[in-house]
């Protein structure tokens, strides 16, 4: 199909085009640059367009995929870029919040909780918490990679359940005394 052809084609869907693009962006001018932006993407792909098939249908897919990528574009734009103005701080400093976690509980006490655990829980769990990767820690202990998931996994399991067993039996003390 010719340039000529093409476009006189594209011509006669122009209105269909706007409708639609006007359907999906619910605004005149967003669904003029919509159609505008189609039109460039239909001239720039046209020899991907199959002659003898639905010009109308492969239009509005290239309309439908621009509108949804400009969404998640300006989606992605509007959570990294904070566009609220500065008319309420969210920490004013009336309030102070305090952490409970680091008040019940120690780190002398999760230290002695961690000696507790079998060595080969405890060591995969000490070196992730140093920071070290799955592979790196597989790769040092000569265990396959599920192994190492599964034991950190584990010593997470332990943990939670003797921390809480023991934050339950503090505030059991701290209620009869």
């Amino acid at each position: 199909m010719s340039t000529i052809e093409f476009s006189t084609q594209f011509d006669r869907l122009r209105m269909a085009l706007y409708a639609f693009a006007l359907n999906l962006t619910k605004d005149e001018e967003s669904a003029r640059d919509l159609v505008q932006e189609t039109a460039f993407k239909a001239f720039k792909y046209r020899h991907r367009y199959q002659p003898q098939t639905n010009l109308r249908a492969w239009l509005m897919t290239i309309m439908r995929n621009s509108f949804i990528n400009d969404y998640r574009k300006r989606k992605r734009r509007q959570t990294l870029n904070d566009t609220t103005t500065n008319d309420y701080l969210i920490d004013s400093g009336l309030h102070t919040v305090s952490n409970d976690g680091e008040s019940t509980i120690t780190m002398q006490e999760i230290q002695k909780v961690l000696n507790q655990l079998e060595d080969w829980v405890r060591i995969p769990f000490l070196m992730h918490y140093q920071g070290f990767k799955y592979e790196e820690i597989a790769d040092q202990l000569d265990v396959p990679l599920g192994t190492v998931k599964s034991r950190i996994f584990f010593a997470r399991q332990k943990l939670q359940t003797q921390l809480r067993e023991l934050f339950s039996a503090r505030q059991l003390e701290d209620f009869l005394a």
